[in-house]
């Protein structure tokens, strides 16, 4: 059976550098119904878009051009069965790898002992041409024939790669060596001394032994930087326990599990499934998922999320959420696509590697030839051709951005801040301006009902009893602050009928006939209440929002609502200021509760009563006003369109599906230190893709040269080769230390 998704994704296995992956690019972007191609070295993953999409045939494409290809499945289960099987794939060419290097390093050693003498200029050479001949041979069937399995594959596919640069480097070595030795063998004018001057066996088995010690290492370093996603996979357990209705618990998979099921959650054990406890109090470790250091105490009535640690009491969990719909899912898939993307700049360094290793077998050619031509020898000659071959490896060019990118975004998800793509840290470096929402961003969201304005005296009851009925039909913090308090006073709630929401406005809904609206001020003055009488009363009120009840089409009064700024808020903002970035607060709430928290927050610009389109407005304004990019962080329904238009949207933890959907970073705890946090990351990835194809450019601009005109003989020339790959997977590899730095509270 064949499908046929418009997304699909590939493990890719035999690429060993910047010029297979574009190979792999290049051959899908010609397959039928292939929109747009990316292919990842890092990850060794292929993501294809396109229409009517036929796995047969790109796996058989892909297998064609000489490397391996499995399609990945869409559910959750499966990808991290995948990502598993891929890990331990790793882990085997892992110790592959270091078991080839171990093998050529000890028959290399005696080699490089042996000729120390000679190449050091104190005299002949300890060891003799045919041992020299002989421990090579065991080098280059150790580890050359790995280089001469992927080249002849390259090959067949009609590409050239690393492997063919490496094996034509030191298969020429090689086989020099071997005619000088067999053509002057017996020769008694040769003698061991005057023979091995014009051997280069050492160099062919240097040269192999440090690449494989080079692959070696970037294999440990590629494992590190990828960690964070293959950690968040494995925070899923495979099995739950599940409560029965007759009350017994059985131990089922979690692909059982199905909305409305009671699971067990016991101490130690990690949750199943997203859902709410429904008995049972415990603290539950939320690092790995969200990024917060301590446990945090959970009860009936909480959430909980897939793959977070139970500490200590029993937990019984009501199901709401399996598989690809828990919060770890859409938090891994999220990794995946941001780890999968490409930076500008590594669309420019793909086509350079397209047409590197051609360039360098020319260079290499032109090279031979000019050394002969200028009265050289051929060994002379062929030398320096083949120490350019070793040096040009577009290794530490392929993996200059992938690595930095997957480190620093895994790096960002332990923290607990989810960058969406890689767009996102090209945007997130260039801010200049930060918006924030209040109610729920700036302050806790957890409003609490602070006075009672009844137009007439002894009309709280009515007053709070026919709001809490219009707020039924929202789940907005300020609705659920007064139906909180309706239900602490003993007032009976009956849900209106026909409740409607007003985008930026409030709720209204009917109580019979009449008609019933709580919202803003404005609310009631466009729906033509008359609210003059009671602005005098309510205009000594505290800082809080005010949320205006009117019944057919008369003002009852108004109820004030109060929400405590977040403990950080403070510590973050002077962040921000500090780094000369312009903050401002966009609320519909009204001008001096907008005012109270920014003072409090340390807020300077404060924009209030905007409804979601004027804040739309604003932050064009922002834009124009600043000369660069702006950010908005927000949670609510109404900031979805705000966090859309911004340069930079950065959604709350516990906001709104649309905010989440709507933001490029989204921030997994209520923490707003993560804001600046979150913008460190950024930068520091971005900086790290630089560094990284500043050391492959040097390399290979500084090395071939140097090569081609035989200043750098082939030994050096693969040890150069060999760190060059290093150096820019250990630096990336630093990227997913990187914490945040999160002081002030």
């Amino acid at each position: 059976m064949t499908a046929k998704p418009d997304h699909l994704t590939f493990d890719i296995s035999g690429m060993t550098c910047a010029s297979c992956s574009a190979r792999v690019e290049k051959v899908l972007a010609r397959q039928p119904g292939v929109s747009e191609a990316r292919v990842n070295l890092a990850l060794e993953r292929a993501d294809i878009e396109g229409d009517s999409l036929d796995p047969d045939n790109l796996a058989s494409a892909i297998g064609k051009a000489g490397f391996g290809a499995v399609l990945r499945r869409d559910d959750f289960a499966a990808a991290r069965q995948a990502d598993e099987a891929q890990a331990a794939a790793r882990r085997a060419e892992e110790r592959q790898t270091l078991a080839r290097l171990v093998v050529s390093a000890i028959l290399t050693l005696p080699i490089v002992i042996g000729m120390l003498p000679m190449m050091t200029g104190l005299g002949q050479a300890w060891i003799s041409p045919l041992w020299q001949a002989i421990l090579a041979t065991g080098v280059m069937a150790i580890s050359g024939s790995r280089f001469w399995h992927e080249a002849l594959g390259a090959l067949r596919g009609g590409s050239a790669n690393m492997a063919v640069l490496v094996s034509l480097g030191t298969g020429a070595a090689y086989a020099w060596s071997m005619w000088v030795l067999i053509s002057q063998w017996g020769d008694p004018h040769a003698g061991h001394g005057g023979m091995a001057s014009h051997l280069h066996f050492e160099a062919a088995a240097v040269v192999l032994t440090l690449i494989m010690l080079g692959k070696y290492l970037e294999a440990r370093a590629k494992s590190g930087a990828a960690g964070a996603l293959r950690a968040l996979g494995r925070l899923q357990p495979d099995t739950a326990d599940l409560k029965t209705l007759n009350g017994t618990i059985r131990t089922v998979p979690v692909e059982r599990l199905t909305a409305g099921d009671i699971i067990i959650v016991k101490p130690g054990a990690r949750v199943a499934a997203d859902g709410v406890i429904v008995a049972g109090l415990s603290s539950l470790d939320e690092a790995m998922v969200t990024g917060e250091s301590m446990p945090v105490a959970r009860g009936p009535g909480d959430a909980v999320i897939t793959g977070t640690t139970n500490a200590d009491g029993v937990l019984e969990v009501e199901v709401r959420a399996v598989g690809a719909d828990t919060r770890l899912a859409r938090m891994t898939r999220l990794v995946e696509e941001a780890q999968s993307g490409q930076a500008p700049v590594q669309k420019l360094v793909d086509r350079i590697s397209a047409v590197f290793v051609p360039v360098i077998l020319v260079i290499a050619a032109i090279t031979l030839a000019g050394w002969l031509l200028l009265g050289a020898d051929f060994e002379t000659a062929m030398v320096a051709a083949v120490a350019v071959l070793v040096i040009a490896c577009p290794c530490a060019l392929g993996l200059a951005t992938p690595t930095a990118l997957v480190a620093g975004t895994g790096a960002a998800a332990k923290a607990g801040i989810l960058i969406r793509d890689i767009e996102t840290l090209e945007r997130a470096t260039d801010i200049t301006a930060i918006a924030f929402d209040k109610t729920g961003t700036l302050t806790e969201g957890s409003p609490e009902v602070a006075a009672l304005y009844p137009a007439e005296k002894g009309g709280e009851t009515e007053l709070l009893r026919l709001a809490a009925m219009v707020e039924t039909g929202s789940e907005h913090p300020l609705a659920r602050a007064i139906l909180t308090r309706a239900e602490r006073s003993g007032v009976p709630i009956v849900p209106a009928t026909d409740i409607r929401a007003v985008p930026g406005r409030g709720l209204e809904g009917h109580d019979g006939d009449t008609l019933i609206q709580v919202g803003s001020q404005r609310f009631l003055t466009e729906a033509g209440v008359e609210t003059q009488d009671l602005e005098d009363a309510i205009s000594a009120s505290g800082p809080g929002t005010l949320a205006w009840v009117a019944a057919g089409g008369k003002a009852l009064g108004a109820i004030l609502l109060a929400d405590a700024i977040r403990l950080e808020a403070a510590s973050a903002l002077s962040n921000l200021n500090n780094r000369g970035l312009a903050t401002v607060m966009l609320t519909g709430d009204n001008q001096a509760t907008a005012r109270a928290i920014a003072d409090q927050a340390g807020v300077s610009d404060v924009r209030a009563g905007l409804l979601p389109n004027e804040k739309l407005d604003a932050i064009r304004g922002l834009a124009a006003s600043t000369g660069g990019h702006v950010a908005f962080v927000g949670d609510g329904l109404n900031d979805a369109p705000a966090l859309a238009a911004a340069n930079l949207g950065i959604a709350m933890a516990g906001g709104a599906d649309a905010a989440r959907e709507a933001a490029a970073i989204t921030l997994m705890r209520p923490d707003l230190r993560l804001v600046p946090a979150s913008l460190n990351v950024a930068a520091k990835t971005r900086r790290t893709i630089r560094q990284n194809l500043g050391w492959a450019f040097i390399y290979n601009v500084i090395g071939v040269p140097l090569a081609a005109f035989g200043i750098l003989p082939p030994v050096f020339a693969g040890a150069a080769m060999a760190f060059s790959s290093v150096s820019v997977v250990a630096n990336s590899a630093l990227m997913a230390r990187w914490r945040p730095e999160l002081d002030g509270r």
